[in-house]
């Protein structure tokens, strides 16, 4: 059985997400479970499947006939009311199109090299305050700081209270599951902020996102307000986590690894395809769907309501689809990952992230171009939902 796991007897019908040693390493866990019982069960946390083949994710999440997007949460939402319909992400077909359609003006390839350069700045700015000091924690320091602030850039919001936002989606997304009276007070700050700011945005509109949904129709109808909030409330929270966890998970492997750090400073052409790598070896997210048709996986038959977790980090690891699966390859030439999701509702923001994390590695390593983890660190990780380190300290080499 896998080192590390003593909380569960048998990960095939009784996986913890939870489990310290499984947030902090994975990809045992997976690899056992592919070939031994790819499509895991748990009674934890309301119940749950785990498909762990590259082959199930991708069809599950092709299939809106069977798996609905209405709940996306890998643990069920306990609280005083169910969380709000965050479209596009918790859509389902026919609404999902023009559910997704309303945002991807903001996140084409055009408007997020419109983001480049604040984030640039910042990233600097943050790196000039590190090399001051010799030393830091590449993902509270870094890592940590630069998605709140540039998706406040893209929704308009103000950056002073960045901190406030962090807070926030902290315990919707990564403490709220075990949490969840907490939750519930987050969630509403954050939907209470945005009711503030869309009142404000009705009298007085700017050039940001929710003053664009106020404008949009639907069947020559305004936009719901209730749509609207879930929109920008869904923004916020996905902006934040998920992308500081990819750059977070990246400088940690750079940090333990010389000859990948060597390789991007002195090959600076090799970044485009060492971010696409990085992503795929260390994908933070997990998306759930709720069973409404029953239906057989691998042997296993799949009842109504019941909950399927998208384990996309297992998935990018699939040896049956990447040849060495469990080696990060800078020059990977074949590299069809899903860290961004797949089908209806792959990351609608996933050009932003892919700019974020170049740059900030771009700028992390042409100051820092020799950095290793402090010797004895803690290397802390949340788990779950997303997937990434949080707290990850490093010294200056060079």
């Amino acid at each position: 059985m896998i080192d590390g796991t003593a909380r569960v007897g048998d990960w095939t019908e009784d996986f913890e997400l939870f489990d310290l040693g499984f947030m902090a390493d994975p990809y045992p866990v997976y690899s056992e479970l592919r070939g031994r019982c790819p499509m895991a069960h748990t009674d934890r946390w309301g119940g749950a499947w785990m498909p762990t083949r590259y082959e199930d994710v991708v069809a599950i999440a092709h299939d809106s006939e069977h798996f609905s997007s209405v709940e996306v949460n890998v643990t069920p939402f306990e609280g005083v009311d169910k969380p709000l319909k965050s479209a596009p992400i918790t859509s389902d077909p026919p609404d999902h199109t023009w559910h997704r359609r309303l945002i991807l003006p903001f996140f084409s390839p055009r408007a997020v090299e419109g983001y480049e350069r604040y984030t640039r700045e910042l990233c600097r700015s943050l790196v000039d305050e590190l090399v001051g000091k010799g030393h830091g924690d590449a993902a509270v320091d870094y890592a940590q700081q630069i998605p709140p602030r540039v998706i406040a850039e893209v929704l308009g919001i103000p950056v002073e209270r960045t901190d406030e936002f962090v807070e926030w989606v902290r315990w919707v997304l990564e403490l709220g599951a075990l949490f969840p009276e907490e939750r519930q007070v987050y969630r509403l700050k954050i939907l209470e902020y945005f009711r503030e700011l869309l009142e404000e945005r009705k009298k007085n509109p700017g050039d940001d996102i929710m003053s664009y949904l106020l404008t949009q129709t639907h069947d020559g109808e305004p936009l719901r307000d209730g749509l609207i909030l879930g929109t920008c409330t869904l923004l916020l929270v996905a902006g934040i986590d998920t992308t500081w966890s990819s750059i977070g998970s990246a400088l940690l492997h750079l940090a333990t690894h010389p000859d990948h750090r060597r390789r991007l400073v002195e090959q600076p052409d090799l970044m485009p395809s060492g971010v696409e790598e990085l992503l795929r070896a260390y994908s933070p997210v997990t998306m759930a769907r709720i069973v409404t048709k029953e239906v057989q996986i691998n042997g296993r038959r799949l009842q109504v309501g019941d909950r399927v977790l998208l384990t996309f980090p297992a998935a990018n690891r699939d040896p049956e689809i990447f040849e060495d699966a469990e080696e990060v390859q800078l020059d990977r030439a074949f590299n069809r990952h899903v860290a961004f999701g797949v089908g209806i509702h792959r990351c609608a923001g996933s050009n932003l992230a892919r700019m974020e994390m170049r740059v900030a590695l771009e700028e992390w390593l042409a100051r820092i171009p020799d950095f290793e983890l402090v010797a004895d660190a803690e290397v802390t990780w949340a788990g779950g939902q997303v997937r990434g380190p949080r707290s990850v300290p490093v010294k200056f080499t060079g």
